[in-house]
């Protein structure tokens, strides 16, 4: 068993280098003052300076900060009502697992398929009003429509950790639902509900696929932007953009990862 052990870490090690190794060559030639090369010729910020003032960038951050935002505040609310939905209401077990599938379907399903699906429903709608012209209306209900799974799954295994005894404590002191989701339910869920919220966040500021074909010229988010630029050959912005994207995604997570351990 001992010998094995060895084995075991030299594995994990490698596993750690190959998932990090291309993150940290980002950030390397993010700081590196050489447009071109691999050759290290010195320190510099100047990257960053040259990204923070270019206004495509910053509008795409918006956009993306935006986008990530509202459709945050909306699948939270949703999805938290839905756990809810789930979880207390006595559903018969055929019409349980349908809404379970319903649930899980947007999780494992890939992308490419929701995106093309979405982009055709918003060509359907559109011919009824112009509010789903593909815009930031569309990419907002685009990240709700996966958003909104996770923030449910993440909910639900709170409630689940819980249990029905505080409800049935709260029904016999004969407190109201409403009294009894303002002051019992919701601050014990509201781990899982930050925990949620932060994970949509993410999922949102990270997502290319269902951005692609539901965004509109107005809204370029910072992965299309990314990809644009790509096009036209890596530079050092690119590398520096890259790097503060995984900084901004890995902050939620070391969060998320935080909170999930009181879940």
């Amino acid at each position: 068993m001992k010998q094995k052990r060895p084995v075991v870490a030299a594995i994990a090690i490698f596993s750690l280098v190959l998932l990090y190794l291309p993150s940290l060559a980002v950030a390397y030639f993010s700081v590196n003052n050489a447009r071109y090369g691999l050759a290290w010729r010195g320190f510099t910020l100047d990257w960053y300076a040259k990204l923070l003032a270019d206004r495509y960038v910053i509008e795409a951050t918006c956009n993306s900060l935006v986008l990530a935002t509202v459709s945050t505040v909306i699948s939270t609310a949703l999805g938290t009502s839905l756990a809810l939905g789930l979880y207390r209401t006595p559903w018969p077990a055929s019409l349980r697992r349908l809404f379970e599938l319903a649930v899980n379907l947007p999780v494992v399903v890939p992308d490419i398929i929701m995106a093309v699906a979405l982009a055709m429903a918003f060509n359907c709608l559109r011919l009824v009003s112009s509010v789903f012209e593909m815009g930031m209306v569309t990419l907002i209900l685009g990240h709700v429509t996966f958003q909104i799974s996770f923030v449910c799954l993440v909910v639900r295994s709170r409630l689940e950790s819980l249990g029905k005894d505080t409800d049935e404590a709260a029904t016999d002191l004969y407190a109201s639902r409403f009294f009894h989701f303002r002051r019992v339910t919701l601050p014990l869920i509201m781990p899982g509900v930050v925990a949620g919220a932060m994970l949509a966040f993410t999922l949102s500021l990270d997502d290319f696929v269902i951005s692609f074909f539901t965004h509109g010229p107005e809204s370029v988010t910072l992965p299309i932007f990314i990809f644009a630029s790509i096009k036209r050959g890596l530079t050092p912005e690119i590398h520096a953009l890259s790097t503060l994207m995984m900084i901004a995604t890995i902050v939620p997570i070391l969060l998320i990862e935080r909170i999930s351990r009181k879940i």
